[in-house]
């Protein structure tokens, strides 16, 4: 056993689319606690050192009495043994936060059928919509072996959420219906409940998000750092120490769960960071309170550790080609399939293709915030945006670059999706450079000069920069082709690869006329999910950035939406926040999406594409196909890497 793991010892049963038919009001309803495992609790070997010296409880008394068993048989999975470390590549020190997606460990999560089930939460209980009580399980502990309780919950909400100082700007939005917050009670040490005057539909989706809504934190931990429970000369040490201004950003910075660098954090996750920063390389260590336990009693994770390497992204499929990561899709591209697949016939590896779930692989964005007022007028005029969309042949980048195993297809949910029409993915995605031209000369770009490139009205040149993060070649293969086919109805565009923070900087900025980015996140949406991506709600989506500031900031800053078609997608968001049902979200839904369908806001491409996924040849569990998503499910988080295992280590 470790020094870090030393310090810290102080069925599926319904398929997605009629889970999702079900709704998920009535999922939750149902939500009930699993028998305890037939046999008996199987001590890890990696602790059985620290039990024996009485450093550690044995594994029945570090689980929860009552922990969710994960039954791997009924999951067509092998049930598995201890022992090995996970290795993954990763390009900054800021990528330790996908630690924390991939392990996927959430109140209430999504299955692989993306149905909603319990996970931390022994059960969650929903009245009207709008009454949410959430259950403990007793006995669960944090990853010091401090217990997790009602405590945790009401610190978040009460010394965090609610210190004008750390929250400046007030609670979660997710948290908020009709700008008012929950009435939070604390019904016994292991129940909270959340009433809210509406119903929030938008509450556990956001629970169970990649990037979850934490509503708790380890109270025991962070008390030290807060003013209301520090002693004043102690937390000015500490500030001194950590060479922060004041007791705000250091307990900003200590209680960090999405971005675990605060090694002496403690987590609820399968594995925890043990290496403080700057490093090279962050070694994750076994959670020994993890709450999860397979059908045979032993408790997860199998692996004992995840170890991640920082390096060049532009290394690792090399890298992963050479076998020296066990579990690796960040920074690998479709073009370096071929790569891998000759570096697989060697033995260490193998390569499986995982749909992505992306609504566009690849997609086009003009900055309707654009600083420039000539070019912001022609992106809010929507025939300029459909001439544009019409002028890509899609065909033929699926073939060129994707070897025809894409979708030709609008930025929309994918065919997964029980959201799904296929009107929703081909209005203004064929090829026609007679329309598009025809669209252009309507909207008032009639002159060309005497290189047939079009004449803004301001007599410049049809000309515009797009800009990149530089991280794809994919993005540079798809811009030359389209680049080749704008030329054709007079618009010339120039590829500007950034830094992936200044390429953001510039478009909040209003600097940039255009970008490449993916389109939708989430394409495999189900109504109970927010659709927030399809409403200016973030500065975050490159396409209205000011218009999304406005809204994320309750109109503190950035500006409103300035056209009727997006004002009414903000109105769409919020009637699916204060829906009752599935069948109104459902509404909401396909009414946003023939908006999209219609405005191209975005321009897509393809979708469907595939993403390679390198697994070691002795890792087991990982499966042959999924859908390699952020939002819903973390990537590979809701195949639950807690139970990959390795065939070649023994107990």
């Amino acid at each position: 056993m470790t020094a870090g793991t030393r310090a810290r010892a102080k069925g599926r049963v319904s398929r997605r689319r009629r889970g999702a038919a079900a709704g998920l009001l009535a999922a939750l309803a149902f939500f009930a606690s699993v028998p305890a495992p037939a046999r008996e609790l199987i001590e890890t070997p990696e602790l059985e050192e620290a039990v024996k010296a009485g450093n550690l409880p044995p594994v029945a008394s570090r689980v929860p009495s009552n922990p969710r068993i994960v039954d791997l048989a009924g999951m067509g999975r092998e049930p598995g043994r201890h022992g090995g470390q996970i290795r993954m590549l990763m390009a900054d020190q800021k990528d330790l936060r996908m630690v924390v997606v991939y392990s996927y460990a959430r109140l209430v999560g999504y299955d692989e059928d993306l149905n909603l089930t319990p996970d931390i939460l022994e059960g969650l209980e929903i009245s009207e919509g709008r009454v949410f009580t959430l259950r403990i399980r007793a006995g669960h502990r944090w990853s010091d072996g401090h217990p997790f309780t009602a405590e945790d919950f009401r610190y978040f909400w009460e010394d965090m959420a609610g210190n004008g100082e750390l929250s400046p700007t007030g609670p979660p939005i997710e948290m908020l219906v009709d700008g008012r917050p929950p009435r939070f009670e604390i019904l016994d040490a292991l129940t909270v409940r959340y009433t809210w005057d509406a119903p929030n539909p938008a509450f556990v989706p956001a629970l169970a998000g990649a990037r979850p809504l934490y509503v708790y934190a380890p109270s025991h931990y962070l008390k030290q750092f807060h003013a209301r429970y520090a002693r004043a000369e102690d937390l000015r040490e500490e500030v001194k120490s950590a060479r922060v201004r004041g007791w705000v950003p250091l307990h900003e910075r200590k209680a960090r769960m999405y971005r675990p660098e605060n090694s002496e954090l403690p987590c609820l996750d399968p594995w925890c960071n043990s290496t403080a920063p700057p490093s090279s390389r962050f070694i994750f260590e076994r959670n020994p309170y993890f709450h999860r336990v397979d059908a045979q009693g032993r408790q997860l994770p199998y692996a004992d550790a995840v170890i991640v390497s920082i390096g060049s992204s532009a290394l690792v499929a090399a890298q992963a080609g050479s076998g020296e990561t066990d579990l690796q899709a960040r920074y690998i591209r479709f073009d370096n399939y071929t790569f891998l697949k000759e570096a697989e016939a060697r033995g260490k590896l193998k390569v499986k293709l995982w749909e992505r779930g992306e609504g566009s692989r690849i997609a086009l964005l003009p900055n309707l915030n654009a600083e420039d007022p000539v070019w912001r007028s022609l992106w809010w005029d929507v025939r300029v945006r459909r001439a544009l969309s019409l002028a890509i042949d899609r065909r033929e980048i699926n073939q060129a670059i994707f070897y025809g195993l894409a979708r030709e297809s609008a930025n929309t949910v994918l065919p997964k999706s029980p959201l799904y029409r296929p009107e929703y993915s081909t209005p203004w995605t064929r090829f026609d450079l007679k329309l598009a031209n025809r669209l252009l000369d309507e909207a008032g770009l009639g002159r060309r000069d005497g290189d047939g490139i079009r004449l803004l009205p301001d007599g410049r040149r049809a000309e515009l920069i797009v800009e990149t993060a530089g991280e794809s070649t994919e993005e540079s293969d798809v811009l030359s082709l389209v680049r080749d086919t704008w030329l054709k109805i007079g618009i010339k565009i120039y590829a500007r690869p950034t830094q992936r923070d200044l390429f953001r900087k510039r478009i909040y900025a209003g600097s940039t006329l255009m970008s490449v980015w993916n389109g939708l996140d989430n394409g495999v949406a189900t109504p109970d999910m927010s659709p927030r991506e399809l409403a200016p709600t973030s500065q975050a989506q490159l396409q209205w950035p000011k218009w999304g500031q406005h809204f994320e900031e309750s109109g503190a800053v950035g500006e409103p939406p300035g056209l009727p078609e997006a004002s009414r997608l903000l109105e769409l968001h919020e009637r699916w926040r204060v829906s009752s049902s599935t069948a109104e979200r459902a509404a909401v839904w396909h009414e946003m999406l023939r908006i999209h369908a219609d405005q191209v806001f975005t321009i897509g491409t393809v979708n469907g594409t595939r993403q390679p996924v390198v697994v070691a040849n002795h890792l087991v569990n990982v499966p042959d196909e999924g859908t390699w998503t952020f939002d819903p499910g973390g990537y590979f988080g809701r195949y639950m890497p807690d139970t990959f295992w390795f065939r070649d280590v023994t107990q």
